[in-house]
This record gives structure tokens, C-alpha cells and sequence, in this order.
């Protein structure tokens, strides 16, 4: 076994061992301190989908269901619900006594404006989910969802991530982007937002009239924006933070980290994300319109590199669109082993001659503006592409302008991860159908990928009842866009969660990090 096998034997081991371990009787009270990097662009699930939006927003607001480990879904400000035997009407009974943070009541009404307005107008991910259902609330605690067709994934789409539900009388007629509710959200979760300190931190208090009785334990929560890494780490280290997740730490600190006695690792919570990074080429342009081009970028790129010594092993390689964890993966597609000759054969194919410095195409890369470890991903894709001739000039930006230039189709090339989440439907779909290339929006079909046969199989797995059927289709999707290359895979992440050991309750379900913190606690 090899240093980062040793390394990553001990993180989980550790893991394992904290996750074990008794739990005592929940604290009241406590100031929850945690990284956040980047600092985000807004905090209004929908409006933004960045990671550092989604981290500090769900805890604001809320979905009608979360999801277990397991993925089952779970009461959330609906308490209960049924599916009718031909799966075409979903029935939510919602909690009663819910309050806004204005201390307006939440009812039905608050959820059809967010299902039929709110989602189909500004979230690019549960767009196409909720477009195809019919909205009504029969009295002020009941919500029927009807359906023209089953559409199996339906009940795996109601999370605070793809279904927040927003506050009716606060958005109802105004221009949802513009709205001055957005700079200070109102949800119904258990912190409010109380101040966003631009360039230092955003400060969540404790929302005294939550509807869970005695939750949440904690008085409130700071998200602090520290932006160099190893001052992340250091504040970890010594106790000045409790909680860092996703890009808050480089990777290759994990392993020191884990190993201290008063910080815990996992890498649980992210069963219902399942993220994958990807280079993402705009096929609208030349030469990624080829897609012998596109094959030469797969076979320059050492995925495995990429995994060990930029990732350091909390990583896999991918074959395609769809997870590895996910029950519709299926390995039997085309792939694209590192190989630079294969590579420089197939620009040849091209008549993509190299010039006298040994160039064949110049292009540009935008990198993922999220830290140290997106900054050495660009610098190695431009070397190993170098390496076969394609000359790449990396180009930089900030959260906001980044999330502009791929909405806008503005770029040639970028980097980006994606959470594929709990099936095809909900997270796979949206970045290859036709239809979803909808620009000025972020996680649609940005590339500009299009293939009828895809669009078609898509849609079919989406509404067929049989999961046997439905997993040979996406079979067939997966082999169809391995084989054109739509996106250039690159690794499946395993991000790591590490907290101190005194903060409890941080990791509960499905959604990690992303879950509400309701029942996390500052043990003293």
C-alpha cells in the first residue's frame, strides 16, 4: 500500500471509529463557527446553486421531504404524504403551526407559488421536474401534485436543495432576481439570516419559533470566509472553527487533520449529491464541435493522476454521466484510457498540423474559482494538453463572473462539478437535453450538447414505471454520450467533512453538510 493508501486507511478508520461512538444527551446553546470559501454569490436556494450558497441557505429554508442515507425521504415541512396506485396524484399533508421568520404563517399557497413560479423561473435543476405537474391546494395544509404521465423519480425531488419552498407574500408579483428579500432571506428553517459581512462572514441566529419543539440547540452560526487554505486548516487546528467541508480544505490536509484527536472526518453526506467533476467543452465552437477532438482531450488527460496526487485518493475515476453509487450505472461503455499518441493521432485525423512551436489549436480554459486544488486541476490540464499540442491559456474570474461566462456559453473550455444526486431524472438529465440549453442559467445544458436519441431516452426513462426498463435505458444513454463525449469526466468527489470532535449531529442524512443543523450541538 502506497503513502496516500496509508493516509486515507487511517482517515477512515477514524471515521469509522467517531461515527460509532456514544452520543450524549443534546446541548443547548453554543456559537457554531465554520468555513466557507468561496464566498458565495447569493444565499437564495434556486436564484444560486453554487456549493457555498447551498451550505449557509439550507439552513434557512426548508423542502417538504429530506432523505436518509438510504435516500428515502423523510417528513420535512410536509408531514406526510401519499401517491396514488397509478402514480399520478402525490398528496402532501404540511405541517400546521409553521411560521415564517416575519412570523407570517406558511401554508399551501406558499407551496404552489414555489413549485409553479418560483422553481420554473429561476432553478435550472427542478425546472423540467415540476413543469410537468399540475399544482393545487384543496384547503390552507394540503398540496395535490397530478401528472399527466408516472414519473417514478417525483418523490425524490421535494429536498430544500431542488424544492425550496419561499415565502409566497413575499415573491408573489415581483421580479424574482431583483427581489430585496434575496440580500436578507426568509425562510422557514431553524436559523434566520441576521448579517452578511462582505468579505468576513454570514451570521445565522437561532430561529426561536422554529416548528421542531426545542430545536435548534444551537444560539447561532457563523459562516466565515477565510481565503487562504492553510489559514483555513490552522483554524480548524486550533480550535477557532468547528466545521470545514467541500473546498474549505486542500485535500492533501485531510489525512494530518482526520488524525488529530479533537477534529472527526467523514465522508458520509453525500449520498444524495453524488458529484462529478468534469471539463466541460463548448460544442458550439470549433474545434470541440469535433468530436475526434473531444476523444483526443479524454485520451491526454491521466485520470489517475488526477486522482492521486490532485484529489489525494478521495476520488474516482468516472466512465460517463451517471455515479458509480447510483443503481443505473453501467461500466460497459466506450473508454478512454490515458494515451498521448492516440491522442496526437486523432488531431492528425483532424489536419490539426502543429506550427513550428508545436502547436495545433490554441483555446481558453475558465478554471473553477474555488480554492488551491481547482487552480492546480487547470494548470495540469493545460500541461497535458500541451503535451499533445492544444497551447490552453487559463483564464480566472470570481464566483459571480464564472457562473456568468458559463451561463452565457462565454467561454471555450471550464472546469466545474456537479451533484448528479439520487436519480438520472433529477441531476443527470438537465446538463444533456436539447431543451435545457436555456442561456443566462447556470446548471443547464451549458455545453450545448444535443442528440435526439439521448433527448428521447431520456424522456422515456423519466416516465417508465419499471426499474429494469429504466436501467436499460439509461444504459443506453450512458453508452450514446461516452461515445460522443459530451463533457470530459474527470473524477467522482468524496469530499470529506471534518468538524470538531465537540460538534455533534453535524452529519445525519442523505444531504451532509446541506442538511438543516436543527439537531447539531456544541457538546462542552
Amino acid at each position: 500500500m502506497g503513502l496516500i493508501g496509508r493516509l486515507m486507511a487511517v482517515v477512515f478508520a477514524l471515521a469509522l471509529a467517531g461515527a460509532g461512538a456514544a452520543r450524549a444527551e443534546p446541548q443547548q446553546g453554543g456559537t457554531l463557527n465554520s468555513t466557507l470559501w468561496p464566498e458565495p454569490p447569493g444565499i437564495v436556494i434556486g436564484i444560486h446553486l453554487n456549493a457555498p450558497t447551498l451550505l449557509p441557505s439550507s439552513k434557512i429554508f426548508e423542502g417538504l421531504l429530506t432523505y436518509d442515507f438510504a435516500l428515502s425521504p423523510q417528513p420535512m415541512l410536509a408531514e406526510s404524504w401519499e401517491v396514488s396506485e397509478d402514480g399520478l396524484t402525490y398528496t402532501f399533508k404540511l405541517r400546521q403551526g409553521v411560521k415564517w421568520h416575519d412570523g407570517e404563517d406558511f401554508n399551501a399557497e406558499d407551496v404552489v407559488y414555489s413549485l409553479t413560479k418560483f422553481i420554473p423561473e429561476v432553478h435550472p435543476r427542478s425546472r423540467p421536474t415540476f413543469a410537468r405537474t399540475k399544482v393545487t391546494a384543496p384547503d390552507d395544509h394540503t398540496v395535490v401534485l397530478t401528472l399527466e404521465e408516472p414519473y417514478g423519480p417525483l418523490i425524490r425531488s421535494f429536498d430544500v436543495i431542488g424544492a425550496p419552498i419561499v415565502p409566497e407574500h413575499v415573491y408573489n408579483g415581483s421580479d424574482i432576481r431583483e427581489n430585496p428579500a434575496n440580500r436578507a432571506p426568509i425562510g422557514t428553517g431553524p436559523f434566520k439570516f441576521s448579517e452578511w459581512a462582505s468579505g468576513e462572514y454570514i451570521h445565522l441566529v437561532r430561529n426561536d419559533a422554529y416548528w421542531l419543539d426545542g430545536r435548534p440547540y444551537l444560539d447561532e452560526i457563523y459562516y466565515r470566509f477565510i481565503p487562504d487554505s492553510a489559514s483555513r486548516a490552522l483554524a480548524l487546528e486550533t480550535d477557532q472553527v468547528h466545521l470545514a467541508t467541500q473546498n474549505d480544505i486542500e485535500l492533501v490536509d485531510v489525512a494530518r487533520l482526520a488524525a488529530m484527536p479533537h477534529l472527526e472526518m467523514t465522508t458520509k453526506g453525500w449520498e444524495w449529491g453524488a458529484p462529478i467533476s468534469w471539463l466541460e467543452m463548448n460544442l458550439r465552437r470549433e474545434p470541440f464541435n469535433d468530436v475526434r477532438f473531444r476523444k483526443a482531450v479524454m485520451h491526454a488527460l491521466n485520470r489517475e493522476f488526477i486522482r492521486d496526487s490532485i484529489f489525494f485518493g478521495l476520488a474516482a475515476i468516472p466512465t460517463g454521466p451517471i455515479h458509480s453509487s447510483s443503481p443505473f450505472y453501467t461500466d460497459d461503455v466506450p473508454t478512454y484510457e490515458y494515451d498521448p499518441e492516440k491522442a496526437k493521432a486523432l488531431l492528425d485525423e483532424m489536419g490539426l498540423e502543429a506550427d513550428a512551436n508545436g502547436v495545433r489549436a490554441q483555446i481558453g480554459l475558465l478554471g473553477l474559482p474555488y480554492g488551491e486544488l481547482w487552480d492546480r486541476l487547470s494548470q495540469y490540464i493545460r500541461q497535458a494538453l500541451g503535451e499533445v499540442g492544444v497551447e490552453v491559456t487559463i483564464e480566472t474570474s470570481d464566483v459571480a463572473g464564472w457562473g456568468s461566462r458559463i451561463s452565457n456559453w462565454d467561454v471555450d473550455m471550464s472546469t466545474t462539478y456537479l451533484t448528479t444526486l439520487s436519480d438520472p431524472a433529477l441531476g443527470v438529465a438537465r446538463s444533456y437535453i436539447t431543451e435545457n440549453q436555456r442561456k443566462g442559467v447556470l446548471f443547464t445544458n451549458t455545453a450545448g450538447y444535443s442528440n435526439p436519441e439521448v433527448d428521447r431516452l431520456f424522456a422515456e426513462a423519466a416516465s417508465e414505471p419499471n426499474e429494469d426498463k429504466r436501467r436499460e435505458l439509461y444504459h443506453q444513454v450512458q453508452k450514446i454520450v461516452a461515445d460522443e463525449v459530451a463533457l470530459a469526466w474527470l473524477v467522482e468527489l468524496q469530499w470529506p467533512t471534518i468538524h470538531s470532535a465537540k460538534l455533534k449531529n453535524v452529519v445525519r442524512n442523505g444531504l451532509g453538510p446541506n442538511d438543516n443543523f436543527a439537531e447539531a450541538y456544541i457538546e462542552e
